[in-house]
């Protein structure tokens, strides 16, 4: 981050916002934790994007013009972000599912689903 910022407190400013940032993110689902396991939360992504929005109000003028940008554009992203969560998290419940069917099917095969490909027409002749 060497020279993106004018001063150390101005980078431990956006240090502040990157933590609520990737905490948001992670609730979203858009971060795997530490597990590798995606998850959504999307009470505390809210709590994330709405400290955020406290503090670009708190620190309007305070910023540069392109400190205020970027403070804006983490900002908007997330909240682009929390409207697609909702279908995020249903895609990603349906291709576990999936997985696990599948899963189930290989572990015992036995009982997992069968799929006829034999038609009428071809028992026929």
């Amino acid at each position: 981050m060497a020279g993106t910022f004018k001063d150390e407190e101005t980078e431990e400013f956006f240090q502040l916002i990157h933590m609520f940032q990737r905490s948001a993110m992670l609730h979203l689902g858009l971060l795997p934790d530490q597990e590798g396991n995606m998850m959504f939360n999307l009470g505390e992504a809210k709590a994330g994007i709405d400290l955020l929005r406290m503090l670009q109000g708190k620190t309007k003028g305070n910023l540069s013009d392109h400190e205020e940008r970027m403070l804006k554009g983490i900002v908007s992203e997330l909240q682009f972000q929390f409207l697609k969560a909702p279908a995020r998290r249903r895609e990603a419940e349906s291709d576990a599912a999936q997985s696990e069917t599948i899963r189930e099917a290989f572990t015992n095969p036995q009982n997992g689903p069968v799929e006829d490909l034999s038609s009428t027409e071809d028992s026929e002749e």
